[in-house]
């Protein structure tokens, strides 16, 4: 995957694949030094070591009903994004939860591991977060992959996970890309801000920041976020009990919530497409994607 180097000269042969992880973590080291002393020590055997996948799927849908059984190149858009899941060397386990037993029948099929969930979950962390509490095994992390991102790239995931191993006042991870000016205007496509130390300030579906001229501005590096999440699992399990705050509500968006209530969320910038699935039309968008790249 193209990585987001921390300078030109980073894209030597040797400093590809993980220099955009190592960039984006170094900052805010030493604020974070001592706290991380101090939770590694509460924490035999190793910082936040154990990480699991889960890919939370519903049937039910107002925008694309049926969307994770809906067929990408002959095999449904569950099983593309779980095969691009199962390639994360981070993860120690991946499954599918899911409230719908044609969903879980059909995963089951092309071997994936599945967690039934309740069809009350309101959204995909809770979800997340009642798989988590069903496993039998402790994991520190749980990374939430959106079910419709059938070309996620593992390296991603790879570094949602690092980012909070190497962060210890954050809770929560995610991955941002370049916003393209054309998404500007999308509600679909949620622009990101972030601090010099590569914290969540604020998620929307407008653009941000938005300047006095009201028109985007080409020199500006927008940022778009990616549908992934990481959660320390000890936070996740506290989540669905935390309100509902104004923020969330009004833009309709779950990470702010993490962020009105005080909690750090750690960012990292990656070089990647947004190739999530938010209606049907954007079937054949991936499907003429995947032919360009000679995805069979």
């Amino acid at each position: 995957m193209p990585i987001c180097p921390p300078s030109s000269d980073s894209s030597s042969p040797g400093s590809g694949a993980r220099a955009w992880i190592i960039h984006g973590l170094a900052l805010g080291a030493a604020a974070a030094a001592a706290a991380a002393v101090a939770y590694l020590y509460r924490r035999p055997g190793g910082f936040r070591s154990r990480a699991v996948g889960i890919i939370p799927a519903r049937f039910a849908s107002s925008r694309f009903e049926g969307k994770p059984l809906a067929p990408i190149l002959g095999k449904p858009m569950i099983q593309r994004t779980w095969e691009r899941v199962m390639l994360a060397s981070s993860l120690d386990h991946v499954v599918v939860a899911t409230d719908d037993e044609r969903i879980a029948e059909c995963c089951r099929g092309f071997g994936a591991d599945v967690i039934m969930t309740s069809e009350s979950c309101r959204n995909g962390s809770e979800r997340c977060c009642e798989a988590l509490q069903k496993l039998k095994k402790h994991y520190d992390i749980v990374v939430n992959i959106q079910g419709d991102e059938p070309l996620i790239e593992p390296e991603i995931i790879d570094g949602v996970v690092m980012a909070l191993q190497r962060a210890p006042d954050a809770v929560f991870s995610t991955a941002v890309t370049s916003l393209k000016p054309e998404d500007a205007s999308d509600t679909n496509r949620v622009k990101c801000v972030i601090d010099s130390q590569g914290y969540a300030i604020y998620f929307s579906r407008g653009l941000i920041p938005f300047n006095k001229s009201a028109k985007v501005n080409p020199q500006f590096p927008y940022l778009l976020h990616l549908g992934i999440a990481g959660f320390d699992s000890k936070f996740l399990k506290i989540y669905p009990e935390l309100p509902p705050t104004p923020l969330q509500l009004e833009e309709d968006l779950e990470q702010l919530k993490v962020l009105e209530n005080g909690y750090r969320m750690k960012v990292i910038k990656v070089d990647h497409d947004a190739h999530g699935v938010d209606a049907p039309e954007d079937v054949e968008k991936i499907e003429a994607l995947m032919r360009a790249k000679n995805i069979q």
